[in-house]
């Protein structure tokens, strides 16, 4: 697959007004038909925070009804469901016509002082002992930890340390919420297939059917992709042509930035 640039995706984050409310954005030029989820997700930050222009996105929970048309006119629209002093909430959909492609629910919240600690551990390897991996969808530096190799079918842990910078991102909260979050949506599906025997994200499409059925991010800290930072990920269980997975973005000093979550379909093609 060929990815886009940063350029290209930060233009994917450019909010035009359609009315109250209402945005629209545009789609990755990738050679693949699909909306990737984790473009939808990025673009759901930047509207919910738009929003509220006091607070920041702390926490985004979607799911995916349909797939999107990556040449389908795509639309976002914004409904408040509370403003308070500190906390907003926000619903969040992304249509192509009448057809929704992302619907979801934002919180916001405004910085206050309080309790500050962890139990996230700090990621095994650091990123100088990890290996340059060319992910096409993610346009900055990545590398993955341990000798992983996402494409191999032999059965194993379902376990990645992936890090990643981008030194010449906008150094805007909210795109760095938005970049880290399209990242947070590609690796989990791999993670997740790497116990079954015989199979890999590199049989996707041909021998097994994959979709991200929804997501959910979390974040702690103020989000620093320029950076490193590594994506801590595991897969705890796998049922019924269903992955779960979790991870934490973790700061190469071990600091905790945000986890996220993910469901996707995973059926092998009979």
């Amino acid at each position: 697959m060929t990815g886009p640039t940063l350029s290209e995706l930060l233009t994917c984050l450019e909010l035009s007004p359609r009315g109250e409310n209402r945005f629209a954005v545009r789609n990755l030029p990738i050679d693949y038909h699909r909306v990737f989820g984790g473009q939808l997700v990025a673009q759901a930050i930047v509207a919910a925070t738009a929003s509220d222009s006091e607070k920041t996105v702390k926490s985004l929970h979607v799911t995916f009804p349909r797939e999107g048309d990556r040449d389908a006119a795509t639309e976002i629209a914004v409904s408040r469901v509370h403003s308070g002093r500190t906390f907003s909430s926000r619903q969040v959909s992304i249509s192509q016509g009448d057809t929704p492609i992302l619907v979801g629910t934002a919180l916001l919240h405004r910085e206050e002082p309080g309790p500050d600690y962890q139990s996230v551990e700090r990621p095994a390897a650091g990123p100088d002992e990890a290996t340059p991996i060319d992910l096409p969808l993610i346009p900055w530096e990545t590398r993955i930890a341990g000798g992983v190799d996402l494409e191999s079918p032999a059965a194993e842990p379902a376990e990645l340390e992936l890090w990643m910078r981008a030194p010449e991102a906008p150094a805007e909260t909210v795109v760095q919420q938005a970049l880290l979050a399209h990242a947070t949506d590609l690796t989990l599906i791999g993670t997740a297939m790497r116990p079954m025997p015989g199979l890999s994200q590199a049989d996707s499409p041909e021998r097994v059917q994959t979709a991200v059925v929804s997501h959910s991010l979390w974040f702690h800290r103020e989000v620093g992709l320029r950076d490193w930072l590594c994506l801590r990920q595991e897969s705890p269980v796998a049922s019924g042509a269903r992955g779960f997975g979790r991870g934490h973005a973790v700061s190469e000093a071990g600091r905790a930035l945000a986890s996220f979550s993910q469901e996707s379909l995973i059926r092998p093609r009979s």
